[in-house]
């Protein structure tokens, strides 16, 4: 880290913000345990990088840009944990937890599940966050750019393809036939319109981050972020589990692009 880098994002800082995250994880982790439900971790994922971006910014002072950038983030949050609360509530725990609790046995999962599950995912929402940290700890007077105002115009597409694409997959699932394949509304031009529009919000965060010192260094989190999507626990990990419990999803598949919304293929 260079001087002007460390400069503008202090040691305190960094130091405060990973606490935080840890705290908050150490405390679903308890909570998870008591209630046997690894779940829980998901709808409190946003609450990391709300506190991650305020802390910063409150820190080192509001200005409109930082405010403008920390109200989008917030608004983010709002959302995608009240949605995933929501779906989650009165449900048993989710499969992927179920199926490791299985695999590792309920006698130590409980603690296993600490670092597989709690702290790897506030390590990965600590650097996630590079963009928030930055515009966080941006200097005065940082008004409202033209670049802050084309990071707004990505953030709210890729706000609006996430909220859209919740929504009618909710609504799917209260009316779908057993093995059917949502392939209407967003999802038809995209398998994951929803993992799209989470990629896409995050670039636009990112943008927020390239007038200030070192900028280009935020950029880590939307990439970061768009290969876990794209590679590890999103696209890669859904299409194994529905090409295996879907008959009709292999057609899909080759019909419907996996990511990057577009027409899709002739029948």
């Amino acid at each position: 880290m260079g001087p002007a880098l460390q400069s503008t994002l202090g040691g305190s800082i960094l130091v405060g913000n990973l606490a935080g995250i840890l705290v908050l994880a150490v405390c679903l982790w308890v909570a998870s345990v008591r209630l046997r439900d690894v779940s829980i971790v998901d709808a409190w994922w946003p609450v990391f990088f709300v506190w991650v971006g305020w802390h910063t910014a409150l820190r080192t002072g509001l200005t409109p840009g930082k405010t403008l950038a920390m109200t989008l983030v917030t608004l983010w949050a709002l959302r995608l944990g009240a949605h995933l609360a929501i779906r989650n509530h009165g449900k048993p725990e989710d499969a992927r937890y179920a199926a490791f609790r299985q695999r590792f046995g309920a006698s130590r999962y409980w603690w296993f599940s600490f670092f597989q599950v709690f702290l790897l995912q506030g390590v990965l929402a600590f650097l996630i966050s590079a963009p928030l940290q930055l515009v966080g700890s941006a200097q005065g007077p940082d008004p409202v750019t033209d670049l802050d105002l084309l990071a707004t115009l990505v953030f709210y597409t890729g706000f609006f393809f996430e909220a859209v694409a919740d929504q009618q997959l909710q609504r799917f699932r209260r009316v779908r036939k057993p093995g059917q394949v949502l392939d209407k509304g967003l999802w038809r031009y995209s398998r994951h319109p929803n993992y799209f529009g989470e990629a896409l919000l995050w670039w636009g965060l990112g943008l927020f981050a390239l007038d200030v010192p070192y900028g280009w260094v935020a950029l880590v989190g939307p990439a970061m972020l768009t290969w876990l999507l794209l590679r590890v626990s999103g696209v890669a990990m859904l299409d194994d589990l529905l090409r295996r419990t879907k008959p009709d999803y292999a057609d899909y598949i080759r019909r419907t692009s996996a990511f990057l919304p577009r027409r899709p293929r002739r029948s």
